[in-house]
């Protein structure tokens, strides 16, 4: 089932698939749901599972402008609307990159509406003792992005964060034509992110406090990948801080895309946890 919730100064496309228990995904940095399709599939003999396009990307166009330090707590808001829309009370809940950003977000916000919270390699380098440098390095590559274009800022995001092989496995490829549809509205998507995404969500002043009282429902994920990598040091910071330990996922940054099987199968485990 697909819709379109209509939210103060936007509209919101989602995707419905399946039944059981309410499972929210909440988008990267490119915004869209259409790479959590595949994933989205296996999960649904289990799961309600609701994919959707974040507010300004792809399919959910926003009519109103949000100042890019809001775009955080606007984020949220959205999230909260669609489990109040689709989900019968409290709902379990993955985020991914910029999207486990919003996912932290929500439970320090709303923790009553979550069962089960995991966010997947949030890229909160404003925790890292590093911090400073890695803020340099997001303008430098705004910079590069504003002088020289989208691409060769691409090359350099993906060189610098050890994103790897982005490809699916055999038998998840998107069929051609939803595929260049999906591309498509990627390319859109580049440049909206580094407008107004890239430096603000890296830099988030995250509640870690409200964090700590919901630590019980809140699930830290890291990929096998990519623990040399400085996608996995904000979890692993936070971890330290709130006393939980990274439970690591199949692949990197991407693994719901490149090892989809692998991926929904520890989700579903970490979803059954006696206290999930």
């Amino acid at each position: 089932m697909t819709g379109i919730l209509g939210v103060p100064g936007a509209h919101l496309y989602y995707e419905v698939r399946g039944s059981g228990p309410a499972l929210l995904v909440i988008a990267t940095g490119n915004g869209d749901a259409a790479p959590f399709g595949f994933m989205a599939d296996l999960l649904a003999d289990r799961y309600t599972v609701i994919t959707y396009d974040r507010r300004g990307f792809s399919r959910s166009p926003q009519h109103e402008e949000v100042p890019d330090e809001r775009r955080v707590e606007v984020d949220v808001q959205d999230a909260e609307a669609l489990l109040d829309h689709l989900a019968d009370g409290p709902a379990h809940v993955l985020g991914t990159c910029s999207g486990g950003v919003t996912a932290l977000a929500l439970l320090a916000a709303s923790p009553d509406r979550v069962r089960t919270l995991v966010s997947h390699e949030p890229p909160l380098t404003v925790l890292l003792p590093d911090a400073d440098e890695w803020t340099a390095f997001y303008d430098e590559l705004y910079d590069v992005y504003r002088t020289q274009g989208v691409d060769p800022a691409k090359e350099l995001f993906k060189n610098t964060m050890g994103l790897g092989d982005t490809r699916p496995p055999k038998g998840a490829e998107l069929p051609p034509d939803r595929l260049a549809e999906m591309l498509d509205r990627l390319r859109v998507n580049q440049v909206f992110w580094f407008e107004h995404e890239l430096r603000t969500f890296t830099n988030h002043d995250l509640d870690v406090d409200a964090l700590a009282a919901a630590a019980d429902r809140l699930v830290l994920g890291g990929g096998t990948a990519s623990r040399e990598d400085v996608n996995y040091r904000p979890n692993a910071a936070l971890a330290e801080r709130l006393g939980l330990e990274v439970v690591d996922f199949p692949g990197g940054h991407l693994g719901y895309v490149t090892h989809p099987h692998e991926f929904a199968e520890v989700l579903a485990g970490v979803l059954r946890r006696p206290d999930a």
